[in-house]
């Protein structure tokens, strides 16, 4: 079964840094969003 996640994140190692990008982009756009209120 570990064999099989291996092989899997490494077929779709492009896809998974461009979804780990993604997800960084929108952590930054919420906080961003959640902080600015606050600041203004």
């Amino acid at each position: 079964m570990l064999s099989q996640f291996k092989t899997a994140a490494y077929r779709s190692r492009d896809t998974l840094v461009g979804d780990l990008i993604g997800g960084a982009a929108l952590m930054v756009t919420l906080l961003g969003g959640l902080y600015l209120p606050g600041l203004l």
